[in-house]
C-alpha cells in the first residue's frame, strides 16, 4: 500500500502557524475537526475538509473549503475526522490541537487515540512541545541526548517494561494509573530502547525545533 498521510487539526490548544504549516506540507490530506476551523481562518490556510457536528464552528457561505456536517453524538469530532481519513485510505496520521483547554476533551481524545491506533500504521498527537503516541511492544528511540521521555499507562497497568539508554531505567517493571508513572525521564545515550509485555504504554517525546 502506498503511504498516505493525513493531518488533522482539532479545537484544543492551537499549534503555532509554523508547526501547522510544516505538518501540512508533509501530508496529503488536511482535515479540520469542527472548531479547529477558526485556527485555519486565522492563519489563512485552506483545509481539504472541515468535519464535525458544527457545535463550535458556524459555517458561512463564503468559506472556500468543503464542510461535512455530521450530527452523530455517539462520536466526537476527532473520531469523525479519523474515520474520514480511513475512508480516504490514509495510512498515517498526525493530530494537532488534540490537547489543552477543556481536560474532558483531552481525556476523550486520548481514549480515541487508543481506539484508532490499531487502524493506522502510525498515529501521533503533536503540539508545540513534542509528540505523543502509544508505543508498540518494542521501540527504538534515535532522538538527541537530553530529549524528555515520559511514559504513562494509558489504561490501567502496563507490565514488563524494560528500557535502555534512559537516565532512569526500568528493568521488567510496571507502571499503573494512580500508583506509578514514568514522567520526565530523558535519553542518556542512543539508540535508546523501550519494550513491554502488556497494556497500553503512552509516550511523550519533547521535540526541539523552530516551531
Amino acid at each position: 500500500m502506498i503511504e498516505k498521510r493525513a493531518v488533522i487539526l482539532c479545537d484544543g490548544e492551537p499549534p503555532s502557524r509554523n508547526l501547522l504549516s510544516n505538518e501540512i506540507q508533509n501530508g496529503q490530506l488536511f482535515i479540520v475537526a469542527d472548531g479547529g476551523a477558526y485556527t485555519v481562518l486565522k492563519y489563512n490556510l485552506k483545509p481539504d475538509i472541515v468535519i464535525g457536528d458544527m457545535d463550535s464552528f458556524t459555517p458561512e457561505e463564503n468559506y472556500d473549503f468543503n464542510i461535512l456536517e455530521d450530527p452523530d453524538q455517539d462520536s466526537n469530532d476527532l473520531e469523525k475526522a479519523l474515520n474520514y481519513a480511513l475512508k480516504e485510505e490514509c495510512t498515517d496520521v498526525v493530530v494537532l490541537g488534540a490537547a489543552g483547554q477543556r481536560i474532558d476533551h483531552t481525556l476523550k481524545n486520548l481514549s480515541v487515540l487508543k481506539q484508532f491506533t490499531p487502524k493506522f500504521t502510525t498515529i501521533h498527537f503533536r503540539d508545540n512541545y513534542g509528540k505523543t503516541f502509544i508505543l508498540p511492544k518494542n521501540y527504538t528511540l534515535n532522538q538527541p541526548i537530553g530529549t524528555v521521555v515520559s511514559l504513562f499507562p494509558l489504561s490501567g497497568k502496563v507490565e514488563g517494561i524494560k528500557t535502555s539508554g534512559l537516565k532512569y531505567p526500568l528493568n521488567n517493571e510496571s507502571l499503573e494509573n494512580g500508583i506509578r508513572d514514568g514522567s520526565s525521564n530523558e535519553i542518556e545515550h542512543t539508540p535508546a530502547k523501550i519494550s513491554y509485555d502488556s497494556g497500553d504504554l503512552l509516550i511523550f517525546l519533547s521535540v526541539s525545533s523552530d516551531i
